[in-house]
């Protein structure tokens, strides 16, 4: 498995911030991720080796999180919470919303490949429910109309 250098420069950098190699894991995987797409069986095995943790500790760590993945998703990846804060002022209708607009359900990828959609349970920002991530970009207090603007934009893009 062989990474870009901006991803190897990464890695050694934060191997001198952390305590313990194992601390490293999600930033990598995340650094990973963005870089190959998904998480694959190599991607897994080659950083196991090099954080010295066993690729059953890697996927259980893969596993707990939902940004990550195992599979390839769409260029944007569309989270929408559905915890409880959320539920209570419309992430329902988001989340609905978003499977009539997209054509797919939870963990669907659109025909094109450009935006990808997932129920999560909490993403941090009950105080601007509802709320969805993009990638790595937060949108709070949302209506349809709203959500529209924001997923038209990443069309945009």
């Amino acid at each position: 498995m062989r990474f870009s250098e901006q991803f190897e420069s990464r890695f050694a950098e934060m191997l001198t911030h952390y305590p313990t190699k194992r601390s490293v894991l999600v930033p990598t995987l995340l650094y990973a991720q963005d870089e190959s797409g998904s998480l694959s069986d190599e991607v897994i095995k080659e950083i196991a080796g090099r954080l010295e943790l066993t690729e059953l500790e890697v996927r259980n760590v893969i596993s707990y999180y939902s940004m990550l993945t195992t599979h390839p998703r769409g260029k944007y990846n569309v989270q929408v919470c559905t915890n409880i804060a959320c539920l209570l002022r419309g992430a329902d209708e988001l989340f609905e919303h978003c499977e009539k607009k997209f054509g797919v359900k939870h963990k669907g990828t659109t025909a094109d490949g450009l935006f990808s959609l997932e129920e999560v349970e909490c993403i941090g920002a009950c105080s601007w429910a509802p709320a969805v991530q993009v990638n790595y970009d937060f949108h709070e207090n949302l209506t349809t109309e709203k959500l529209d603007n924001v997923l038209d934009e990443y069309r945009r893009k």
